[in-house]
C-alpha cells in the first residue's frame, strides 16, 4: 500500500491554486471548477485542493529551510514557527542516519498550517 492522495481544505480555489503553484512552486496538474477541485503533483502523490474538504497538516520537504522561509516571508506569507531543530536521526528509521530534522510552519492562503521540513546532514 502507498499514499495516493491528500486533500486540503480551501475556501477560494483560485487563490489557493495561485498560492500552491506560484508561492510554493508545486506542479499544478488540473483544475475542475465546478465542483471546486484542483490537483498538484507531489512526486507521485496527488495533492487535492477541495472546497468542503477537512484541513490537513501537510509537511513538505525543502532543501534549504532558512532560505525557503525567508523567500516566503518576502512574499508576505505568515510564518507561524521559525526554523528549528526537531530531531537528530541516530539511525535511518525516520530519515538519513546522522541528519538533523529541522522544521518551520507557515500559513497558506486559506489559513491552513503547512510544515516545511529539511533533513540536514
Amino acid at each position: 500500500m502507498r499514499l495516493l492522495q491528500v486533500a486540503q481544505a480551501v475556501h477560494d480555489l483560485d487563490r489557493a491554486v495561485a498560492f500552491y503553484r506560484d508561492v510554493l512552486g508545486l506542479r499544478h496538474v488540473a483544475t475542475f471548477d465546478p465542483p471546486g477541485l484542483a490537483f498538484f503533483d507531489l512526486d507521485g502523490v496527488r495533492l487535492l485542493l477541495e472546497r468542503g474538504a477537512t484541513s490537513s497538516l501537510l509537511y513538505l520537504a525543502v532543501d534549504d529551510l532558512d532560505e525557503r522561509v525567508e523567500h516566503l516571508r518576502a512574499l508576505g506569507v505568515l510564518v507561524e514557527t521559525e526554523p528549528h531543530l526537531v530531531y537528530a536521526h541516530e539511525d535511518d528509521s525516520l530519515g538519513p542516519a546522522g541528519a538533523q530534522e529541522r522544521m518551520a510552519f507557515v500559513r497558506d492562503s486559506e489559513g491552513n498550517l503547512v510544515g516545511l521540513v529539511e533533513q540536514r546532514r
